[in-house]
């Protein structure tokens, strides 16, 4: 039977992409106005939502990937509510070749770790007494290609 597991003595093996965990890093929510906020309105929130990725190498093949998410909802000048979170997951990357590697930390990760991130807030602003915040997919790849572009005007600049 031939040997399929990655050697890191042996390049030509396969590589391989693994999530090893995931799991909430850090978790707020604020009902600054509650319960006035939480009455009906004829007027429909405004919500900003902000997207944040993080990335740490914690072994040779190991590396901790953090999706932070922000959503803050107001009418007016009132805050209904501030959401933020910090979804983790580990990632083994292994026989990856080195110039893939960003490029599966900034938009493979994130887009595996997204639908968990997505439910832990619709659970949590349900909870805090409004509909579910279901947030709309998001374009890892294109958020990734313009940090790119913004790193290297800046290096250009």
């Amino acid at each position: 039977m031939a040997n399929t597991t990655p050697d890191a003595q042996n390049p030509s093996a396969p590589g391989r992409f693994m999530v090893r965990g995931q799991y909430v890093k850090d978790i707020s929510f604020e009902n600054p106005n509650a319960p006035q906020s939480l009455l009906p309105s004829e007027e429909k929130p405004k919500i900003e939502v902000n997207v944040d990725i993080n990335a740490v190498r914690m072994s040779d093949t190991m590396y901790e990937v953090t999706l932070r998410t922000t959503a803050k909802a107001s009418n007016n000048d009132t805050v209904l509510f501030v959401t933020e979170l910090a979804y983790s997951g580990l990632f083994a990357l292994e026989n990856i070749p080195e110039d893939r590697v960003e490029g599966l930390l900034f938009v493979d990760c994130p887009f595996v770790l997204f639908p968990f991130a997505r439910r832990v807030i619709a659970d949590v602003t349900r909870d805090g007494g409004y509909p579910p915040l279901m947030l709309e997919p998001i374009d890892f790849h294109g958020l990734y290609q313009a940090r790119k572009k913004q790193i290297s005007e800046k290096k250009a600049g």
